[in-house]
């Protein structure tokens, strides 16, 4: 009999730890997964770039919203040169100065080891229970064991750019030995559990913390429940009794046995339960989706059977959650799991996966036109308003599919496909349903081959060469300037044209470094032409930076270039999207005499209320118009209400475009000051513009700067 007890106490002890280290590793997984939901936020990348923090906003959604919504107790963020900007404490705001006072030797080999991963990612910097790169590890913070997760602030659908290397860090800090350890005894049954920094005694069972370095930080200790030694002490002083007695001891003895064991399973099944279920929304996690989706995989494979993968994400539910509050969205989630859980069979399994995003299997389809008919249904039912805080919510959602085996029989794969078919749904204008196919992985493998190329070739120097399109008066034929393009000679595939890699240079940072190469350029080569401006290309992630003045000052005094002789130009929609970002630069490069053209006019916003806010110099009239001169009768009437209006405004108007003499000669009769096209010349290297204007190769004579749209020929 004692020796049964014992066996039931070793097995029973064995099993609350089990239990309790797999929750332990779940909790760090979970605090990495709570982060995403803020940090994976085009809103957080523009707040954190902010010259002035909005302190308030930071609260509501990184810092103390983090304490109250998820329970973590310490977090900061990190700018890119290593300072805190932001922190809170304990769900109170504090001074960024108390990261340095201890948690700062702890987070630092961590931000180290995410910004490698950001400067040189690769597929295993993300786990498939997350969505962005990061760094996590145990310590003690402030005298407290705690969880410590280093995420990056990046851009969740790409309308806010960030260059690379200028990401801010989030820090989040989970205490082990306060309110997680009591969470942990109320949800587990665990009786007295706390935190010990020394091993417990033999009346109690513990669970070690440690670091990834094996760093010992202490011990989580309960008492374990001992059903055999429980039922040894109640029956130990029956023992004595007669053979009868004892004979209803065991009896009872083993009713006992039998509710205890009863009583422990039920605990398991529980504990269970709550690893692989979302605790929001009672629908399956993460963990069990992976498992289902590797479990239906094996069973269809070497058979004709198929499977449909769906990623779905909601539309407008940020919008919801800051309307209404976090609450409501809860509230929201709840109800979409409801009726996601309504439109699918009993085969099917849908899971909750992050904060507004779901997954289903769709088992057993005989063609994808099953799964269209559930995504179909899937729309309509969240479609539906929703009954929020006495007011109506609605949002949409859109759904990403691949298909198994046919896209991939292997689960990561597979839900790769699916997640990349919810991007492009989503791209496409969101409330829709994509399939997953092959265009898709060969876009992203492409643009992921060109800004690989594009960094290389930066790195190299020797591939990337500034032509310059001149620029004609109008009046009397005379170059009065050149605008610098850039040109791409790629060592396998050729000239690669400047509208495949330049928007892919904006998304990725590159532009920067591009543009202030081509900047570099083309002032060292205009220093030596007889011309009245040379005009670059700007993007207007390069406007935002702060230093981009500076920069460009400090390219106009290393080459000796006149600063008036310099005219930047950046398209009209992304000017006027980004005016209020791009202000303080502009106004800081007009003071020290750098003109400012908008190019391709009249296919944005058109607005000439814009224009003198902003007080540009020269518009370029777009060469859709220019096309239109001679065959239709809608282009000419437009350039000739653009320069009219213009010319009343004070501005100079350059024609873009211009291929035929018949262009040239209307646009000269209506008023553009230059013009520019094939007609005139295409786009030549350096070397020939030196020829045009007799100058020997290389030359470093200095030119005035001659009186604008007057230079000679």
């Amino acid at each position: 009999m004692l020796l049964s007890a014992r066996q039931a106490d070793s097995l029973a002890t064995q099993r609350q730890q089990h239990l309790v280290a797999t929750v332990l590793q779940q909790s760090i997984q979970r605090t990495a997964h709570d982060q995403e939901v803020s940090t994976i936020w085009d809103d957080a990348v523009r707040e954190v770039h902010r010259p002035v923090l909005d302190l308030e906003w930071i609260d509501a959604n990184l810092g103390v919203w983090l304490n109250t919504y998820y329970g973590h107790d310490e977090a900061f963020i990190i700018a890119p040169d290593g300072r805190a900007i932001y922190g809170m404490r304990g769900g109170r705001r504090v001074a960024p100065a108390v990261y340095d006072g201890g948690l700062r030797q702890l987070a630092t080999p961590l931000i180290e080891q995410l910004r490698r991963k950001l400067r040189h990612p690769s597929p295993g910097d993300v786990s498939a229970f997350a969505k962005s790169p990061g760094a996590i590890d145990l310590g003690v913070v402030g005298r407290h064991p705690a969880i410590v997760s280093v995420k990056p602030i990046v851009p969740e659908i790409g309308t806010a750019k960030q260059p690379a290397g200028t990401e801010f860090l989030h820090i989040s800090v989970r205490y082990l030995d306060g309110t997680f350890v009591r969470e942990l005894a109320r949800q587990y049954g665990l009786e007295a559990a706390t935190f010990s920094r020394i091993a417990s005694a033999d009346d109690r069972s513990d669970v070690v913390l440690k670091s990834a370095v094996g760093q010992h930080l202490g011990y989580i200790t309960w008492v374990p429940f001992l059903p055999g030694s429980l039922m040894a002490k109640r029956v130990a002083p029956l023992l004595v009794l007669t053979l009868l007695v004892m004979m209803v001891i065991v009896t009872i003895l083993l009713r006992h046995v039998r509710q205890s064991t009863l009583a422990l399973e039920a605990s398991e099944a529980q504990a269970q339960h709550l690893a692989f279920h979302d605790p929001l929304t009672g629908l399956p996690n993460r963990a069990m989706f992976e498992d289902r989706l590797a479990h239906e995989l094996a069973r269809i494979r070497g058979t004709s059977g198929s499977l449909a993968v769906l990623y779905l994400d909601l539309d407008g539910f940020k919008t919801v959650n800051d309307t209404f509050g976090h609450p409501a969205g809860d509230e929201l989630v709840r109800e979409v799991g409801k009726r996601l859980a309504a439109t699918i069979r009993s085969t099917d399994l849908v899971a909750r996966i992050g904060g507004d995003e779901f997954a289903i299997i769709q088992c057993d389809i005989d063609t994808p036109a099953a799964a269209e008919v559930l995504c179909m249904r899937i729309i309509e039912a969240i479609d539906v308003p929703v009954g929020i805080a006495g007011s109506q919510a609605r949002v949409g959602i859109s759904l990403g599919i691949a298909l198994g085996p046919a896209d991939a029989a292997e689960r990561s794969e597979l839900t790769r496909k699916a997640d990349i078919a919810l991007y492009e749904a989503k791209a496409a204008g969101k409330g829709r349903y994509m399939f997953f196919a092959e265009r898709m992985d060969a876009s992203i493998r492409s643009r992921r081959d060109i800004e690989s190329g594009l960094r290389t070739a930066l790195d190299a120097g020797d591939q990337l060469e500034v032509y310059y399109q001149p620029l004609y008066s109008a009046r009397t034929g005379a170059i009065t300037g050149a605008e610098a393009l850039v040109r791409w000679h790629h060592p396998q595939h050729g000239m690669i044209s400047p509208a495949m890699f330049v928007p892919i240079a904006e998304e990725t940072g590159l532009i920067e470094r591009l543009g202030e190469w081509v900047l570099d350029q083309a002032c060292r080569a205009a220093v030596r032409w007889p011309i009245s401006t040379i005009s670059v290309n700007v993007s207007a992630v390069q406007l935002r930076n702060s230093d981009f003045a500076d920069r460009v000052m400090a390219v106009l005094d290393a080459s000796g270039l006149d600063p008036s002789r310099l005219e930047l130009e950046i398209t009209e929609t992304s000017f006027i999207e980004n005016a209020a970002n791009c202000q303080p630069n502009l106004a800081v490069l007009r003071l020290r005499g750098i003109k400012l053209a908008l190019d391709d006019f009249g296919t944005g916003y058109s607005s000439f209320t814009h224009l003198q806010n902003f007080a540009v110099d020269r518009l370029k009239i777009d060469r859709s118009f220019v096309d239109g001169i001679g065959h239709s009768e809608a282009g000419s009437p437009i350039i000739q209400a653009i320069v009219d209006l213009a010319k009343a405004s004070g501005l100079k108007i350059t024609a873009e475009g211009v291929e035929t003499l018949e262009q040239s000669a209307f646009l000269s009769l209506v008023g553009c000051n230059s013009l520019q096209g094939f007609l005139l010349a295409r786009p030549m290297p350096a070397a020939a513009v030196d020829a045009i204007f007799g100058l020997p190769q290389g030359t470093a004579r200095v030119f005035a700067s001659p009186n604008a749209e007057q230079a000679p020929a």
